[in-house]
C-alpha cells in the first residue's frame, strides 16, 4: 500500500486522501479475485502493465476535479442551474470577495454601535426598487416561499391555490410537498387549465391562512385556459381580511426607462406584482434579476414584519458574502446600470451581435488538426425555468472531429482545466457564444485544441 501511494501522482491531494483511494482500489481488486472475475494470470498482467498505477491516477484525477471551480459555459443556456445560474457583475463579485476575505459590518450599526438586521441594506434597496413598503432576503425563493407559508398558515391552516399552479421545480421539489413540510393544509381550487376568482372565494373560510398565486415558471398551459390575475386575488384578500402572496419565482425586474427583456414573452414582472396590491411577492435573486442565489420577499410592512418574526427565518437567512453581492446588484439597478448585468446582457444579445464571435470561433477551431467547425444559426434558452418555451435566436458553432466522437470530445472538454460545457445534438458538438464572457474565447480555443490533441 505504501509503495502504491508513493508512486501515485499527488495532484496536490493530502497523503491521507491518496492512501484512501489506494485502499479502495486494492479492495475492488480483492473483490474481483474473490468473485472469480480476476484470476492470477490476469492479476499478474495488470500489475506488469502498470494498470494499478493508471487506475489509481484516474481515481485521484477525479478527486482533484471535484468541487466548485470556474467553468466556461458554451451551452447557450444563460441561467444554467448546473453551472451556477447568473454570473455576477464584476462589481458584485468584487464586493462579495472583499467581505469574504475578512471582517465586515454585518449586524452592527456604525453610528449607534447597536445590533441591527443583517439584511437591512438589502431590504431597503429592494423596497426602493419595487415600490414595496418593506422587504426581506433569504437563501433562495424556495426558502422564501416556505417562510411565507409557515408564517401565515402554520398549524394546519389552509393555503388556497389553483390546481394549475401546483408546480414542481428542479430536483423534484413539489409545491404540495413544501406545504406539507411547512405544516399547512393545501386547498386546491379550480382545474388544471381554468381557475376563477369565484373558486378562491368559495374555498375561503375560517381555516384559511393564505391566498396564494404561483407562477408556473417551468411550464405553460395553453389553449382553453383562465387564471386569476394578481390584482383580483389582492382585492379578494382585502375584502375577506386574508393575507395574499405571489410566488413569482424568476425575478424579472423591469424598471422605468430601462430596456425591457421583451424577448421573454410576457414573463411576469416584479413591479407589476407588487403594484397589484398583493401583501407579499417572493422571487429569486439568481435568475432574471441577475444576482447571487437569494430569495426576496417584498410587500406590505406588516406582512413582511410577520415573516421576519418567524423562527425559521434564522435557518434561511443569508450569509455576509451573498448579502454583499446582492447589495451591489441592487445598487446597480438603482444607479440605472441594470443593462451591465451579465445575464441581462446575454439575454438581450441578438443573432447579429453574436454572429461575428461565432465566425471568429469557427475559423480558429477549423484550423485545428482534424476539426471541422462552421457557424450556423441556432437557438439559445433563458434557462432555470425562466420563460418556458422561449428560445433566443443565436449563431452557434457546430464542431466535429475526425478522430473523436462528439461525446468523447465533450467529455475531454468537461475534464479539462477549466472545464468547458457544450451542447450535443445532430451528431456534433455545439458551442454557443451567447454565454461566453469577453475573455472566454481565447481559453475556449485553447481548451478545444488541448482536447483534440490529447
Amino acid at each position: 500500500m505504501d509503495e502504491l501511494a508513493a508512486r501515485a501522482p499527488s495532484l496536490g491531494l493530502a497523503r491521507e486522501v491518496v492512501v484512501e483511494h489506494a485502499r479502495a482500489l486494492v479492495a475492488d481488486w480483492r473483490s474481483a479475485i474473490a468473485s472469480g472475475a480476476l484470476d492470477a494470470a490476469a492479476l499478474e498482467a495488470r500489475l506488469a502493465g502498470g494498470a494499478h498505477l493508471r487506475e489509481l491516477a484516474e481515481r485521484l484525477g477525479r478527486e482533484a476535479r471535484r468541487g466548485l471551480v470556474p467553468a466556461i459555459n458554451a451551452t447557450g443556456v444563460v441561467l444554467h442551474t448546473g453551472l451556477g445560474r447568473a454570473p455576477l457583475h464584476p462589481e458584485a463579485a468584487a464586493r462579495a470577495a472583499a467581505v469574504a476575505a475578512g471582517y465586515c459590518v454585518l449586524e452592527l450599526d456604525r453610528d449607534s454601535g447597536e445590533r441591527n438586521e443583517r439584511d437591512g441594506r438589502v431590504s431597503e434597496l429592494a423596497a426602493r426598487l419595487t415600490g414595496a413598503e418593506a422587504a426581506l432576503a433569504v437563501n433562495n425563493n424556495a426558502g422564501a416561499t416556505y417562510l411565507v407559508l409557515s408564517s401565515f398558515a402554520w398549524g394546519g391552516r389552509e393555503v388556497v391555490v389553483s390546481r394549475g399552479e401546483l408546480v414542481e421545480i428542479g430536483g423534484s421539489f413539489r409545491m404540495p410537498d413544501v406545504m406539507a413540510r411547512a405544516a399547512v393544509r393545501l386547498r386546491e381550487v379550480g382545474t388544471t387549465n381554468r381557475t376563477r376568482i369565484a373558486d378562491y372565494r368559495a374555498a375561503a373560510g375560517s381555516q384559511t391562512g393564505l391566498l396564494l398565486k404561483v407562477h408556473t415558471s417551468n411550464y405553460r398551459v395553453e389553449g382553453f385556459t383562465e387564471e386569476v390575475a394578481a390584482a383580483e386575488l389582492a382585492a379578494l384578500g382585502r375584502e375577506l381580511g386574508l393575507t395574499t402572496a405571489y410566488d413569482l419565482g424568476s425575478g424579472l425586474l423591469e424598471l422605468p426607462g430601462a430596456q425591457p427583456l421583451a424577448m421573454l414573452g410576457g414573463e411576469p414582472d416584479v413591479l407589476a406584482a407588487v403594484h397589484s396590491g398583493l401583501d407579499l411577492v417572493t422571487f429569486s435573486g439568481d435568475k432574471l434579476l441577475g444576482g447571487p442565489q437569494a430569495g426576496l420577499i417584498v410587500g406590505r410592512r406588516a406582512a413582511v414584519a410577520e415573516v421576519r418574526r418567524n423562527p425559521i427565518y434564522r435557518a434561511v437567512r443569508l450569509d455576509k458574502t451573498t448579502l454583499a453581492g446582492l447589495e451591489a446588484t441592487l445598487e446597480l439597478y438603482l444607479a440605472g446600470r441594470a443593462e451591465e448585468l451579465p445575464a441581462r446582457r446575454m439575454l438581450r444579445a441578438t443573432r447579429a451581435e453574436i454572429e461575428p464571435r461565432a465566425r471568429e470561433l469557427a475559423a480558429r477551431l477549423g484550423s485545428l488538426r482534424g476539426v471541422r467547425a462552421e457557424s450556423v444559426p441556432e437557438r439559445s434558452q433563458p434557462g432555470s425555468g425562466s420563460a418556458p418555451g422561449i428560445f433566443l435566436d443565436t449563431q452557434a458553432v457546430r464542431v466535429t472531429c475526425a478522430h473523436l466522437t462528439p461525446e468523447r470530445l465533450a467529455e475531454r472538454l468537461r475534464r479539462g482545466d477549466p472545464p468547458v460545457f457544450a451542447r450535443l445534438h445532430e451528431d456534433a458538438l455545439w458551442l454557443d457564444p451567447r454565454t461566453l464572457r469577453a475573455d472566454d474565447l481565447e481559453v475556449l480555443v485553447a481548451a478545444v485544441g488541448a482536447a483534440v490533441e490529447r
